[in-house]
């Protein structure tokens, strides 16, 4: 296969570092020294076995999920304790979209970051 995956989210913002310290704050994810955040592969496989994977994929133009953000685009983080980050969360005062869900491939949550860009955290099954 010539594409191995994808190497990178690039996400332009009005304040990029109080937007980063928020992901860093809110969602407990460690900033690399360029000021991004940078995640292992290995460290999603040794949790998920095959659960763990990156979706690359297109929604109909005007669909509803990506709602309340007005952006096109949605981003969805693989989480390995739901209901762990889910009280970090509510201890930073972020409000949850709708309630979580789960289903036989995983467990969901989402929530908006300080760009309004919908935000899916995903438990995937381990397989």
């Amino acid at each position: 296969m010539p594409v191995l995956g994808i190497g990178g989210l690039f996400v332009q913002s009005a304040d990029p570092e109080a937007s980063m310290a928020w992901y860093r704050d809110v969602l407990g994810l460690q900033l690399d020294q360029y000021g991004g955040i940078t995640f292992s592969h290995g460290e999603a496989a040794a949790r998920f076995g095959d659960g763990a994977r990156s979706i690359f994929a297109r929604f109909k133009a005007g669909t509803d999920y990506f709602q309340p953000s007005a952006q096109p685009f949605m981003i969805n983080l693989l989480v390995d304790d739901l209901d762990a980050l889910l009280e970090r969360i509510k201890a930073h005062g972020v409000e949850l979209i709708g309630e979580p869900e789960s289903y036989d491939y995983g467990r969901f949550a989402w929530i908006m970051d300080p760009d309004g860009v919908k935000i899916e955290l995903w438990e995937s099954v381990e397989l």
